[in-house]
């Protein structure tokens, strides 16, 4: 689309141009040719008035009279005049011209000619540097047109590729976080559209991740109790005949769960992506349980302000992880009381995790680089935020340093939407709780 849009808003400068520039050129050089001409005949009608005042008076016509309209200053072409009086003696003034000429003759009413001629050369010249003048418009003009043309191809490219890559995330299963406005309406139209398709697939997702869950819940209570009947049969009979059967149907009740294991597995990796609507304050207060002794023992306080009821579109573990990381570092390199804390963020039902607490801060000159890889304050391998922030970002989030005195570090999440109520979309308890899950092993911080 790019180059589309250079080679239509190029095209279209050099049709103006050349449809401008071409009459400009050719009228100006008219003007300037036609002007020059109306000069010299008013030049030669002066000077005739002049030669006729002196005649008429007795007085003699010298150099000195025909100098002045000789020219030469005042942007004015040199001439060469020529006076003839009625006696036939001739009066020269300014250098002869050579070759072509514009020539302007007068007669006065006494019989006197005057000639005044500028050189065609002089003329041409003067009427090149106007076409001149033209070209180098017309140039300006089509550089400015290109310089704009590849601005504005950039500016209406660049969304579109944004929105190829949500639509290719979205197309995957992930939940991507909403576009910035571009200022195009289609292209915000079709941002808008793809956020509420990303919205509706999540939730869609979400449920059908929930039901696989039941289904193979259901499906293994029975399988397992008609597992354990089996076995109990086997123990308990005396005849071979009864054993070989009954061991011949535990086989294929133990084939029969491996038949739906691998259907649920087959149907999970064909979903893709790993977010699920997760109860927030489910996580927070795992969080609270594992690090609160910690922050006991060096004399903090963790203090959690998650309201009821936020869900987020998450993967459990992951955000588990990006949270224990976040805490851990506050308690490494923060001071006083650790607060997370919850609250909507934008219109969107977005929502935003903050942990902060009442430490120094972050550097200055660390700030800017405080996510990348093995960059740390020499406490730490450096790795923990930025596996914090690929974590979050592979759910459609992201992880940002909201503030750096006193520390707040951000965590934005996209919020199941108001449309899908998680009650009514996915069964009841469907919302996934990680409290019962543990965490594996901690990134160590920065």
């Amino acid at each position: 689309m790019r180059r589309r849009v250079l080679q239509a808003t190029i095209a279209a400068v050099t049709v103006a141009v050349m449809l401008l520039g071409i009459p400009l050129a050719f009228y100006g050089a008219r003007l300037v040719s036609e002007t020059e001409e109306r000069e010299l005949a008013d030049r030669a009608a002066a000077l005739a008035r002049q030669v006729e005042s002196r005649l008429a008076t007795d007085r003699p016509i010298d150099e000195g009279l025909l100098e002045f309209y000789v020219g030469g200053e005042g942007g004015r072409l040199p001439a060469s005049v020529s006076v003839v009086d009625p006696e036939g003696n001739r009066f020269r003034a300014g250098e002869p011209i050579e070759g072509r000429a514009y020539p302007e003759i007068v007669h006065t009413d006494s019989g006197a000619v005057v000639l005044l001629s500028i050189s065609w050369w002089d003329v041409f010249w003067r009427t090149a540097r106007s076409v001149a003048l033209v070209i180098t418009a017309a140039v300006v003009a089509f550089g400015a047109g290109i310089t704009m043309a590849l601005w504005q191809a950039r500016r209406l490219a660049a969304p579109l590729v944004y929105l190829a890559a949500s639509a290719e995330q979205l197309g995957s299963g992930q939940v991507r976080p909403r576009l910035e406005p571009s200022g195009v309406e289609e292209i915000d139209l079709v941002a808008a559209e793809l956020a509420r398709s990303a919205d509706r697939l999540a939730g869609r997702l979400a449920a059908e991740r929930q039901f696989a869950a039941d289904a193979s819940h259901q499906l293994r209570t029975p399988l397992t109790a008609l597992s354990m009947r089996l076995e109990e049969i086997v123990a308990a009979t005396d005849k071979e005949e009864v054993r070989e059967e009954a061991r011949i149907s535990l086989e294929q009740v133990e084939r029969l769960v491996t038949v739906v294991d691998d259907l649920l597995a087959r149907s999970r990796r064909a979903q893709g992506g790993t977010t699920e609507a997760v109860h927030l304050l489910d996580v927070v207060h795992q969080q609270e349980e594992e690090w609160g002794p910690s922050f006991a023992t060096a004399g903090r306080k963790l203090v959690v302000e998650v309201p009821t009821g936020v869900a987020v579109l998450a993967t459990p573990g992951a955000l588990a992880q990006a949270l224990a990381t976040l805490i851990e570092n506050s308690l490494v390199h923060g001071a006083g009381t650790t607060t997370v804390r919850s609250r909507p963020s934008g219109p969107g039902g977005a929502v935003v995790i903050e942990i902060s607490d009442e430490g120094p801060g972050v550097p200055d000159d660390l700030a800017p680089r405080i996510f990348e890889r093995e960059v740390t304050s020499g406490k730490g391998t450096g790795l923990g935020l930025a596996l914090a922030r690929d974590l979050v970002a592979a759910d459609g989030g992201r992880l940002e340093l909201a503030q750096r005195r006193p520390p707040v570090f951000a965590v934005f999440l996209a919020g199941v939407p108001k449309a899908l109520d998680p009650d009514l979309v996915l069964p009841r308890g469907a919302l996934v709780s990680t409290r019962e899950r543990r965490r594996r092993g901690r990134g160590r911080v920065r």
